[in-house]
């Protein structure tokens, strides 16, 4: 358990995390998560995040820590751009090892380190454009990227080697494989990179998209050499390639997103689903690419990430006790906490004594700025007549999203 160098002086001293556990007590990470921490050796020594308790985190830190001959006694300085449990939650026992330790944050940042670990001596509060001198010509420079996605959040750039750690900034579900570098990443593990940090995005930073430009406009002018981001790879070949992914993620709810349709359903004795195939051959004739999706039984984690990025949404779902089917009344909350607008939509439904699926829909998407397809609605199961239309609706929703241009630019597949 080797620290990696970064640059001189510089190392990457993170964990790599396999567990079932929930991401914030929501989010599944079959593929684990990378908790990135890093430690700069100026005269004085720094600590760019930290990790929780988690997968033996800790003791990996330590560890690593060992094989650049420091201790957790040897910091002088624990900067925490952002300080949510995933973070921070050693920091409590750092404190305890190191007395004398001192914390840096936003001011935010330190009432935050009060209410979670009860620390309040050695805690400096730090404004956008503050530095810190570590002497030997490391300089950390602050600035505060606030709701990227907490409230507190900042980036700290270091001038010497103009490596800019981001926080949550670009950042990733995932672990490494193989290395924690984006330029020493094959390009057969693409896919994988680009779907974990999408859902990432998707799933904690899609409400934040205002913010997220508005931060990387804060950093415009700034001459950075490397992004090191908290979770996921760190940026040295190509940094820009990171950035200009994370504007087109927060570009797809400011506009239509890419030219692709995401079909979401759920059934209970299967008269909805019957009109699933229908839709789907409706899409198939244009030749749009399109995810399908079931609920309950995919976790809306994934179904988030595919969402977002289509431009077309089908929902299809019955009517229970004379309101939208439970999980599906589920999945459409989180899609207006996150902010999933600008979507060509095409809603279908079985009922049986009576309506209210589409009573809840219209509610729940009334202020989503969603273009609405007529909506396809039956009693009990479909009939030929509107089996028929179902394939007429998909044919014009897949029409529809192919008029509009993709945001993936070419360069943005490689990261070499």
């Amino acid at each position: 358990m080797k620290a990696i160098k970064l640059d001189e002086n510089i190392y990457w001293v993170g964990a790599n995390i396999h567990t079932e556990d929930l991401f914030e007590g929501i989010w599944p990470i079959p593929h684990g998560v990378a908790l990135n921490s890093y430690v700069v050796k100026g005269e004085k020594i720094a600590l760019v995040e930290l990790v929780k308790e988690w997968g033996n985190a800790s003791q990996t830190l330590i560890r690593r820590l060992r094989s650049i001959n420091l201790k957790l006694s040897d910091i002088d300085y624990l900067i925490l751009n952002h300080l949510e449990p995933d973070h921070t939650g050693f920091t409590h026992l750092l404190k305890s090892i190191n007395p004398d330790i001192e914390i840096v944050a936003t001011e935010k940042g330190t009432a935050l380190v009060d209410a979670f670990y009860g620390i309040k001596e050695n805690v400096r509060a730090v404004k956008t454009g503050d530095t810190l001198d570590l002497g030997n010509g490391f300089v950390f420079k602050f600035v505060e990227i606030p709701n990227v996605h907490w409230p507190e959040t900042m980036a700290t750039y270091e001038m010497k080697s103009k490596i800019l750690f981001s926080s949550d900034a670009f950042g990733s579900f995932g672990v490494h494989k193989g290395s924690i570098f984006e330029d020493e990443t094959p390009q057969a593990y693409l896919p994988y990179w680009e779907n974990e940090m999408l859902r990432y995005y998707a799933n904690i930073v899609a409400m934040f998209s205002p913010m997220v430009l508005k931060a990387i406009d804060s950093l415009a002018g700034v001459d950075i050499k490397m992004i090191a981001p908290s979770h996921g790879l760190v940026w040295r070949g190509k940094p820009e390639v990171v950035i200009n992914k994370y504007i087109r993620y927060a570009n797809y709810n400011r506009d239509h997103a890419e030219p692709e349709i995401c079909l979401i359903w759920g059934s209970m004795y299967g008269n909805t689903e019957v009109m699933v195939n229908a839709i789907l051959k409706g899409i198939a004739s244009e030749g749009v690419p399109v995810t399908v999706h079931r609920v309950p039984n995919e976790d809306v984690s994934f179904i988030l990430a595919d969402a977002y990025k289509s431009a077309g949404l089908v929902i299809g779902c019955p009517t229970y006790e004379y309101e939208m089917f439970p999980p599906m009344k589920y999945c459409l909350d989180l899609f207006k906490k996150k902010h999933l607008w600008y979507k060509k939509v095409l809603f279908f439904g079985s009922y049986g004594w009576s309506g209210g699926a589409q009573k809840d829909f219209d509610e729940l998407s009334k202020s989503m700025k969603w273009d609405m397809l007529e909506p396809l609605t039956f009693r009990g199961h479909p009939t030929d007549e509107q089996f028929e239309k179902g394939v007429k609706l998909g044919t014009e929703l897949a029409r529809e999203v192919k008029k509009i241009p993709s945001k993936i630019k070419n360069e943005e597949y490689g990261m070499k």
